[in-house]
């Protein structure tokens, strides 16, 4: 007896240390992409080349869990470079990974690219996305979930079921051709997008869309809504006939619950609410309205889909719901203000979210980044201290690797980051910024547009402006005003700017060097704003 036991005894202690093992560390996703042009899924009655990951459009769920390690093939089919960003994930020590301008050499036609990264300590609904040449006006977007591991319970009862729902402003004209006219002195404020997709499907109400989404309910359940806004440039109200939501999350951090009726989604942002579906037992209107643009009743320019009760026969009906004026900017920023984080919730880790407690904060560095419209040589360009970004045909991170300072790929330092250029130009532009350093970024923003910020791979703390105070941010909105930002950097992090991503859009970068280790390119860090 004793002789089996022991043995029996230790194979049972083996198993349970690799398990928890695997909960700590997370497991190894694989995923192999081809991304190509398809001209059969496009969403409306005009053929027009669409971006798909493996035939879809939006593309696959990455479906992970806190700490696991995801391991991307793509294989790139289409005509030109390719580049995916995971807008969100925290890629430490790892920036080389997130696909941008700047941080890795772009994925030629033909070739294939393994990215591998780590969901590590973070949780929640994020998006990934192609990041240069305006691909992204095209397809190639998808969801992301970082769900909880057991070890941390989610804040509220566990809902009947997820869905994901990306909401994007769409062009009729294919992205190349958008691409062109955009570029064009002449020609780039005739182009607006023409619809607004949901989950890549045309409005309910629309006669030229192809189909409609929906999505099927049960009465008396519950279900959790990840609404991402994946357009290029359209913020978006959104909201569900006669049903309220519960604000749950916002990319990657639980905040205190609130009841909603509507609910502004700027581009890339990503939020969860959860929908009760305690209405009578038919179907009722699920729209997202653009903001800044006049559309009213069932114009083309609104998206609708489709909440449907799992025994219903009777279609929706009445007037579309009604939500905040659509010119009414206070709006936006008073939601945004209401908005908190929730001090008593775990997240990625047992210990509740408000554990982390920053005090003593002394500024070692303030950037001041003003985003204007300029025209440079008789070209319609965006900049940001009057510095439009050009992408050096070497990623800053390879030049910094294999030559220090750039051997004149870029001069560190050469434009500022408190004041404006005297000059529009076209620039590399490069800052260095401390390591371990706090710093005041501050987004001023004299565009006559609501212009979202992609602050990727790094929560942010709101102290000031337009948007609440002490509140974690991954995407900021300058609501033509100024917005104040601090952060500590930490070596291996990034962020990305720009979801209206063109060549002509201005994407500043800045260096951290951490002054403890050797000048070597892989001490240095790249993030871009």
């Amino acid at each position: 007896m004793a002789g089996n036991y022991f043995p029996r005894l230790i194979f049972i202690s083996v198993f349970i240390f690799k398990l928890l093992i695997t909960i700590v560390n997370g497991a190894d996703i694989f995923l192999e992409w081809n991304v190509a042009i398809n001209t059969t899924v496009h969403p409306f009655s005009e053929e027009q080349p669409v971006i798909t990951i493996n035939g879809m459009f939006p593309g696959p769920l990455i479906n992970a869990t806190t700490n696991d390690v995801i391991h991307v093939n793509v294989f790139n089919n289409i005509d030109e470079p390719l580049l995916f960003t995971w807008n969100g994930i925290e890629q430490r020590l790892n920036s080389w990974q997130d696909g941008v301008s700047g941080t890795n050499c772009p994925i030629q036609p033909g070739k294939n690219w393994t990215y591998e990264f780590q969901v590590k300590d973070q949780i929640g609904t994020f998006i990934y996305f192609p990041s240069i040449n305006f691909l992204k006006a095209g397809g190639g977007f998808g969801p992301i979930r970082v769900n909880n591991r057991p070890v941390t319970t989610i804040p509220f009862p566990k809902p009947e079921a997820e869905f994901d729902l990306l909401i994007g402003d769409w062009y009729l004209k294919s992205y190349k051709e958008i691409r062109s006219l955009i570029s064009n002195n002449s020609t780039a404020n005739d182009s607006s997008p023409d619809k607004i997709l949901m989950n890549g499907k045309g409005s309910y109400f629309d006669n030229d869309s192809r189909v409609f989404e929906s999505f099927t309910v049960t009465k008396g359940k519950t279900y959790w809504f990840r609404i991402s806004n994946v357009g290029t440039a359209w913020s978006v109200n959104f909201r569900i006939q006669n049903h309220r939501m519960v604000l749950v999350e916002t990319e990657g951090s639980y905040v205190n619950q609130m009841a909603l009726d509507s609910l502004d989604v700027h581009v890339g942002q990503s939020y969860s609410v959860l929908v009760t579906a305690d209405q009578e037992e038919q179907d009722y209107y699920i729209v997202a309205a653009p903001k800044q643009i006049n559309a009213t009743g069932t114009s083309n320019l609104i998206g609708v889909a489709v909440l449907r009760y799992g025994n219903s026969v009777i279609p929706p009906r009445g007037a579309l719901p009604p939500g905040p004026d659509p010119f009414n900017i206070q709006f936006s920023v008073n939601q945004a203000k209401s908005i908190r984080w929730n001090l008593t919730a775990g997240a990625a880790r047992p210990n509740p979210q408000g554990s982390f407690n920053v005090s003593n904060v002394t500024l070692s560095q303030s950037f001041i980044l003003q985003s204007s419209v300029v025209e440079i040589d008789g070209e319609f360009r965006y900049t940001v201290n009057n510095v439009s970004y050009v992408t050096p045909e070497t990623p800053l991170k390879l030049a910094d690797a294999f030559a220090s300072g750039g051997n004149g790929v870029y001069v560190l330092d050469k434009f500022s980051t408190n004041s404006s250029n005297v000059e529009a130009v076209n620039g590399v532009f490069v800052a260095s910024g401390i390591h371990h350093g706090w710093i005041e970024l501050v987004l001023k923003n004299d565009l006559d547009f609501i212009h979202t910020w992609q602050l990727d791979g790094y929560s942010f703390f709101v102290v000031g402006g337009n948007i609440t105070p002490g509140s974690p941010l991954r995407s900021a909105i300058a609501m033509r005003e100024t917005n104040h930002y601090h952060f500590k950097p930490f070596l291996g992090l990034e962020m990305n700017n720009g979801h209206r991503t063109l060549d002509i859009l201005t994407i500043p970068m800045i260096r951290l060097l951490d002054p403890q280790f050797s000048s070597f390119g892989s001490n240095k860090h790249w993030f871009t704003i």
